[in-house]
């Protein structure tokens, strides 16, 4: 985050095996917990927009492809993005 953005703070309530998890990456890390939370919520927010990004350009691919061999595994692949494996 950069130091030229203001904060807002938020009050979030996390399971408890959640918080030792975060306190003991804390620790490890020489860092708070609060920190920590931070970044695991910027690491998933640049995952979630990596995956949609992912998605899109394998749905292109599958509009510029004429092979239907490929077609059937860029169809495979987009079903198991959306629905799981």
């Amino acid at each position: 985050m950069s130091a030229s953005r203001t904060s807002k703070r938020q009050s979030v309530s996390l399971p408890p095996g959640v918080a030792r998890r975060v306190e003991a990456i804390a620790r490890r890390r020489h860092t708070s917990a609060s920190r920590v939370i931070v970044e695991l919520i910027e690491d998933g927010l640049d995952a979630r927009e990596r995956e949609k990004k992912e998605f899109f350009d394998l749905a292109e691919q599958l509009t510029r492809t004429d092979d239907a061999k490929e077609q059937g595994r860029i169809k495979e692949e987009l079903a198991r993005m959306t629905f799981g494996s």
